[in-house]
């Protein structure tokens, strides 16, 4: 039986871009179409240079669509003020890069703590939070290590706990163990998809890797900027 579209957390419309230098004009994404609704995963694969990345940047908002629209929460982003839609993307997604993008100069602690004391927690709420989210990711005796200081591993496993530290409605991830040896790529998927499973969130990643995609509720495959169910 279908569930309401009230339980849509996410949905693309039509969703071109085209970049243009001059004369040229580039077509990466054309008419993208899907939703996603409440606590389901969802796995993009892809080649590389298909559009991934793109589509992700403009579902989070990091980048502008050519046409259609991305709905988050039920809002349209392209609709929102630019305060507005900073406020909407702190408020209900969670980005997870190839590259951990860490504070180097603050322990993990401090970099997950630190998109809470954005939101305007206490930096106690935020470190109890933050603490919690290490010891589930198993990494709790490196808390107090800069990102200099842990391996590959344990810096994805850091920037995991920072995206999701606010309890965003989505997760967002672009080839989140892309960066890393297949051993250590399979642990931390394991640790990402244990921890959406049992926060309920729901989760869009982009990978070109079939076996963790397999892991996903659901799995589409971006070619010639479009996406086909699989």
């Amino acid at each position: 039986m279908n569930k309401p579209n009230d339980d849509i957390v996410l949905r693309a419309t039509g969703v071109a871009k085209v970049y243009e230098e001059g004369d040229l004009r580039t077509g990466v994404l054309s008419n993208v179409n899907f939703a996603l609704r409440r606590g389901e995963t969802m796995a993009i694969v892809g080649a590389s240079g298909s559009g991934k990345s793109t589509l992700l940047h403009i579902i989070g908002g990091l980048d502008t669509l050519s046409a259609g629209k991305v709905e988050v929460n039920g809002r349209v982003l392209s609709e929102l003020s630019d305060a507005e839609r900073g406020r909407e993307r702190n408020r209900s997604l969670g980005f997870i890069y190839q590259f951990h993008h860490l504070l180097p100069e603050f322990s993990a602690l401090e970099n997950i703590m630190m998109p809470q004391i954005i939101k305007g927690l206490t930096k106690k709420d935020a470190a109890v939070r933050a603490t919690q989210l290490l010891d589930y990711m198993k990494i709790a005796k490196r808390g107090h290590h800069r990102p200099s200081e842990l391996s590959g591993g344990e810096q994805q496993r850091v920037a995991i706990a920072r995206a999701v530290a606010n309890a965003p409605l989505v997760l967002l991830a672009d080839e989140p163990t892309g960066n890393l040896d297949p051993q250590t790529a399979s642990y931390v998927f394991e640790a990402l998809e244990a921890l959406v499973r049992q926060s309920g969130l729901s989760a869009l990643i982009a990978t070109h890797n079939h076996d963790l995609a397999q892991r996903m509720d659901r799995r589409v495959t971006l070619a010639e900027g479009k996406i086909v169910e699989v």
